[in-house]
């Protein structure tokens, strides 16, 4: 049988869905409450319409640009996604691997499979990192000093996450890390044979920034009790302050919706802010981020830059989200997908498609670097 042609995300999506096991599949492939909110971040990008412009020079275009201080080869990077060493084993290190030879940014999540030593030890350049504020503050002040041994080239501080939403699948699938030996799990891990091939050959398979490094936690069954109580309802503003000074170096604030918690993002000393509502993960009914970029980005008026995600699935949704306000894009479920599918190679290939998409899009744009596209990419007709 020849390998299937891959010409799109949605290609890439339905190969993980074959592969995966329901729960791993269905925690990335899903919302909160009625998912409307993730409906709405793809759904809202098929609204915007871009001006197509003719006999236009351009030959010589090119998507590198600088983000945050670094080079990067086009205007994106790899969103935080936890638990991405059970799409595919070894999942982050591929991941991040893929994204250093692509010459973008990889963010590791505090709930990765793989620790910060693992993809450290792996990997030759710095790679983000994206924080989640338990209540143990000692353990998250270990957190980060490990970051920084790291050499994590910023800190990705998700404000969004105080409280889990309900995400009705993960509760039917009775996810967890690894899977539990259920009699459902059992028969539909029977059916992923080559996920499963996968995961004996590693021994990466539990929550490595946790396990072993909080006391009393040293199998699954433990930390799900301490993770359970540890996402902190009390984080504020206030706490911005001793997490910049405990780290030292580039600071992300993502997770920002509203204009004024913008504003409030760059009082607070932040070098970048990354507009996103989760994926849909969080508060179910509120706006895409296609909706909310355009007042955010006109509230804080580059006093700092913007990254934003949500709903991203081709080169053709970066150039709007960078039209309508954004100075980068993080992908999200377009790399776990491609990872699930395919592992590193998964990812490689979908940051292609991203390069090749985008290049057309500015082609037929008329611009030839990625600083010229702006609200006048836009049809506003």
């Amino acid at each position: 049988m020849s390998a299937p042609v891959i010409t799109n995300i949605e290609d890439l999506r339905d190969l993980a869905k074959r592969r995966v096991p329901r729960m791993f599949y269905d925690y990335a492939d899903s919302g909160s409450w009625t998912e409307s909110t993730y409906r709405a971040n793809e759904a809202d990008f098929q609204r915007i319409r871009l001006r197509q412009r003719v006999a236009v020079d351009i030959e010589k275009r090119s998507l590198a640009t600088k983000m945050i201080g670094v080079d990067v080869a086009m205007p994106v990077a790899l969103a935080p996604i936890g638990m991405l060493g059970m799409q595919h084993a070894d999942g982050e290190i591929l991941a991040a691997r893929a994204a250093e030879a692509f010459g973008v940014p990889f963010t590791l999540s505090t709930m990765s499979i793989c620790s910060i030593e693992d993809v450290a030890a792996n990997t030759t350049k710095p790679f983000w990192f994206q924080l989640y504020v338990m209540r143990d503050r000692d353990f998250i002040g270990r957190l980060i000093d490990r970051a920084k041994a790291a050499n994590c080239g910023a800190l990705v501080l998700t404000l969004d996450l105080q409280i889990l939403g309900q995400r009705h699948k993960d509760i039917k699938n009775g996810l967890s890390a690894p899977p539990k030996p259920t009699l459902a799990n059992i028969l539909n891990l029977m059916t992923k044979p080559g996920w499963g091939l996968g995961m004996l050959g590693t021994k990466r398979r539990a929550f490595g920034n946790i396990v072993g490094h909080v006391k009393g936690v040293e199998d699954m069954s433990s930390l799900g009790v301490w993770t359970a109580g540890q996402f902190d309802p009390r984080l504020s503003w206030a706490d911005i302050e001793w997490i910049k000074k405990r780290w030292g170096g580039k600071l992300v604030l993502k997770g920002i919706l509203d204009a004024e918690d913008a504003q409030l993002a760059v009082d607070s000393g932040a070098d970048a802010i990354v507009v996103s509502n989760h994926g849909g993960r969080q508060l179910d009914g509120v706006s895409s981020t296609a909706a909310a970029l355009p007042r955010i980005a006109e509230a804080i008026g580059g006093q700092i830059p913007i990254l934003a995600d949500g709903g991203v699935r081709s080169g053709l949704d970066v150039v709007r989200m960078l039209a309508l306000g954004a100075d980068f894009v993080l992908l999200g479920r377009a790399w776990a997908y491609a990872l699930a599918a395919a592992g590193g190679a998964g990812v490689s290939h979908v940051l292609k498609l991203i390069d090749a998409e985008m290049r057309v899009a500015m082609a037929l744009t008329g611009h030839v670097a990625v600083s010229e596209i702006g609200a006048d990419t836009l049809d506003r007709k």
